[in-house]
């Protein structure tokens, strides 16, 4: 002891010229002095002991703190190590806090900066928390001070000092909880003020520092502090977010008075359930778990007939999800009426990330409610049809991934009332595809008997037979819901099933929406266990038709049911065939020329494909023939009759070209045109006049396959009067319909029947053959030998006066070369002629002479 006293003495000594000099103005000479200090001090070799420290620590202690006040930076850093690593050595630190920390008030707790240096003030804060660190309760005389220090440093600029001052915080707040209880709420708000640094390190640090200081003090800003905490969960930073879901977790599960705030800790902890790292799904996930847990234990009592008695798992529960603990559901019941208002206008928030994290947030509270959910259905689902209409996908997903557990623990008679009065009033997608998600999460046995009452509201005309894509789209949905979840079941329904993806096939905006809708055609064939869609058709298709029989008469362009008939027929393929006592009737209607022209040339473009594929359409049983007759006189024929207007032409031309269907596909046959024939002739010959090129050329067509079908029954009279039409037809504007012409006529001139009276009709015949040889002097050669053709054919009747007519006009050509053909053609046909005529008259002459015989 003695040598220690030695030693003590001997330093003291050494030291008394060095802190003379302290006081000196130059303060190069109280530089040199600090570091002689140290250097004889903490430096000195050997190591003074702890014993022989404390003697010198009381010598130089007071003029080392006035060094804190010294102008130069260097010094105040030499004069802070030099104690900094006394204090350390002394067992006894908190003896010396009298004289430190009125010094570290007036560096660190003053209103302005006082401590210009950022390094110093970082040391000085350091200093405080390796003092406060080793004094343990003894701070408790100090703790006004520290509060002043702490609530300065923890809104210094320099992020280091923040962070140690934290430290500093938690340090008292564990040392002295007692006493840090009434001052701790003099920090929340320099802590708060610190809680959105731009250093994500500062950020973590504050928000273990307020848990702590909320743990350890006073808890009346806890709802101040928690809207703080929520911004954190926002936080990019997920060191951030799990410094928020630790802090809440250890609120929950040990803070004094944590019952007053379960509303408002709840879905802080459980907003980390849906967090994108795993690390803080698995930690918030474990807190909750301890959190139900300790509850029930605490309320052992109050719980103790459902823990001894626990209800029944569900038979039906979400997929891989591990049901909550009592304790959780417990608290869920109690809070969610206080939780759901603000989580529901936080799911409609302007802030996306905000909408996002409520919308996740409500799954797991929904999750966490189980049946109790029920008495809650209304702010839930006015909440979800809101947020279902978001631009934010995350944010849909969220909200049908929430709604599917509404029809888990939702009896589908309430939930059933209240969605489904929303679908019928808003029409809208947002209610539909609620209902959809609903739907996917009911068990079999519990929807079966409500299928009726859904699939009727959504084949509501309002509903079904919207054009927006979004409700198509939702309602393919809902439908695909209904089968996954009945499967064979649906088949009770498969009618309205039937009809309802007809219905948004027929409207269908988009390919997608398309083919999702055959996708569920051939879905609810397999489900009503059919072979094919041919069957499933063969099944739904006559009593969708039969739904009609009331409206078709009356069907305009935006007649959806004339759309979904289009649909039906055009899909249903070869049934149509077994249908056309059903399907001609309605087709007869809309084609009467009282109809929107519109409506009619829709008819005429289905009838067209139709016939055009009758093998495999209308005529797969082979009666089409039965109502050719029908489609020809009630529904073609009417549309002939020229009317003004560019809509009427258009019709026309329709009409025609579906009468050209017709005669093509071999479905018309003479007997079924024989008592609409005269009608039919006249109209086409009116349509081979018409003012549209196409109407013309069609028509051409048709009456050369009508001459084909039906000559020798067309009237010889009639037949005469034709050719001036024809001759019309090879003037026309457009070649290409004077060379159909000129088929026409060769089919034209077929018709004639071999008793034919060339000299009764002589002058048809002459006139017939002016016009015609008027053309074989065309310009276009191709006409020129079309022309020849015909007169090659029209000359077989009278030769002689063709060839008088061809030689008489010869002259006028300007090449005779198609004359001189058809000269010597028609010499030809004479020469034949003659010898044909000198062989009948022989065979007359030997009949009489045979009867002469006789009598004789």
């Amino acid at each position: 002891m003695a040598s220690t006293d030695q030693n003590s003495n001997a330093v003291i000594q050494g030291l008394a010229r060095h802190l003379n000099c302290l006081g000196e103005d130059n303060k190069m000479a109280r530089r040199r002095a600090l570091e002689s200090i140290r250097k004889d001090t903490v430096n000195r070799k050997p190591i003074l002991t702890a014993e022989e420290t404390k003697p010198i620590l009381n010598e130089i202690l007071k003029p080392l703190l006035k060094e804190f006040s010294d102008s130069v930076e260097k010094c105040r850093e030499l004069a802070l190590e030099i104690i900094s690593d006394f204090l350390c050595r002394v067992n006894d630190p908190e003896e010396y806090l009298p004289y430190v920390m009125p010094v570290m008030v007036q560096r660190l707790g003053q209103q302005d900066i006082v401590e210009p240096s950022e390094e110093i003030r970082l040391q000085l804060v350091t200093f405080m928390h390796e003092i406060l660190e080793r004094s343990g309760k003894e701070l408790s005389v100090y703790l006004d001070d520290l509060i002043k220090i702490l609530q300065k440093t923890l809104i210094d600029p320099y992020s280091e000092v923040k962070k140690v001052s934290c430290q500093c915080v938690t340090t008292v707040a564990k040392a002295i909880p007692a006493y840090f209880y009434q001052q701790s709420e003099s920090l929340i708000k320099p802590l708060l003020m610190s809680i959105s640094h731009q250093h994500s390190k500062v950020r973590t640090t504050v928000i273990y520092t307020i848990g702590d200081t909320i743990q350890y003090g006073h808890n009346k800003h806890l709802e101040t502090v928690v809207s703080h905490l929520a911004q954190r969960l926002f936080d990019l930073n997920p060191a951030v977010r799990m410094a928020v879901t630790k802090v809440v977790g250890n609120w929950m599960l040990d803070l004094m008075d944590r019952y007053s705030f379960w509303n408002k800790l709840i879905p802080l902890l459980l907003t980390s359930l849906s967090d994108e790292q795993p690390e803080i799904r698995e930690v918030a996930d474990s807190l909750w778990h301890d959190v139900g847990l300790k509850f029930a234990n605490e309320n052992e009592e109050e719980l103790k007939d459902k823990m001894d008695f626990p209800k029944q798992e569900y038979s039906h529960y979400p997929p891989g999800v591990e049901r909550p603990n009592l304790g959780c559901r417990t608290l869920m019941f109690r809070n969610m009426s206080k939780i759901l208002p603000a989580l529901m206008r936080d799911v409609q928030d302007w802030v996306v990330d905000t909408r996002k994290k409520s919308s996740a947030l409500l799954y797991h509270i929904l999750l966490n409610g189980e049946e109790y959910i029920t008495q809650h259905m209304e702010i839930i689902t006015a909440g979800m049809f809101k947020a279902c209409a978001d631009d934010e996908k995350e944010v849909v997903k969220n909200m049908q991934k929430a709604a599917e557990l509404i029809g888990y623990f939702v009896e589908v008679e309430i939930w059933s009332k209240l969605i489904l009065k929303t679908v019928r009033a808003s029409q809208s997608y947002p209610s539909i595809m609620v209902l959809g998600a609903v739907i996917r999460g009911t068990q079999q046995a519990r929807l079966q008997p409500h299928l009726p009452n859904i699939l009727d509201t959504l084949y509501n005309p309002e509903v079904c037979q919207s054009i927006q894509v979004a409700v198509q789209q939702q309602l393919l949905l809902c439908v695909e819901g209904v089968m996954s979840v009945l499967g064979t079941g649906v088949q009770e329904c498969g009618q309205t099933v039937f009809n309802l993806l007809h219905t948004v096939l027929a409207l269908q905006q988009g390919d997608l929406i398309r083919d999702k809708a055959h996708e569920l055609i051939g879905c609810l064939a397999d489900h009503e266990g059919l072979t094919d869609r041919r069957e499933l058709y063969r099944v739904h298709t006559k009593p969708l038709l039969a739904s009609f029989e009331d409206t078709y008469q009356i069907w305009t362009t935006h007649s959806a049911e004339r759309l979904v008939f289009d649909v039906v027929i055009l899909e249903a393929g070869p049934v149509v065939g077994e249908l056309l006592d059903e399907v001609v009737p309605i087709l007869a209607a809309n084609f009467h020329p009282d109809k929107e022209p519109e409506v009619r040339l829709k008819c005429f473009s289905l009838l067209s494909h139709l016939v055009m594929n009758s093998s495999d359409t209308i005529n797969s049983g082979n009666r089409f023939g039965e109502f050719a007759e029908i489609v020809l006189r009630d529904m073609i024929l009417p549309n002939c009759v020229w009317k003004a207007g560019r809509v009427a032409a258009a019709i026309r031309t329709t009409a025609v070209s579906c009468a050209w269907a017709l005669l093509q596909s071999g479905a018309l046959s003479l007997d079924k045109l024989e008592p609409v024939l005269d009608n039919f002739v006249t109209q086409m010959l009116a349509c081979m006049d018409d003012d549209n090129k196409g109407t013309r050329l069609v028509a051409c067509r048709v009456m050369t396959r009508t001459f084909d079908l039906a000559g020798p029954k067309i009237n010889q009279d009639r037949l005469h009067n034709m050719y001036v039409e024809l001759l019309k037809r090879l003037d026309d504007s457009s070649d290409e319909i004077r060379l159909m012409v000129a088929r026409t006529f060769q089919a034209y001139l077929h018709c004639f029947e071999q008793a034919y009276d060339v000299q009764l009709y002589r002058a048809h015949l002459e006139a017939m053959y002016k016009g015609l040889l008027v053309h074989l002097d065309d310009p276009d050669e191709k006409i020129q030998e079309a022309v020849l053709g015909v007169l090659k054919k029209a000359g077989s009747l009278l030769p002689a006066l063709m060839l008088q007519e061809v030689e008489g006009s010869r002259h006028k050509h300007r090449s005779d070369r198609y004359c001189e053909q058809l000269i010597q053609h028609l010499k030809a046909k004479l020469s034949i002629w003659k010898k044909k005529k000198k062989k009948k008259k022989k065979k007359k002459k030997k009949k009489k002479k045979k009867k002469k015989k006789k009598k004789n």
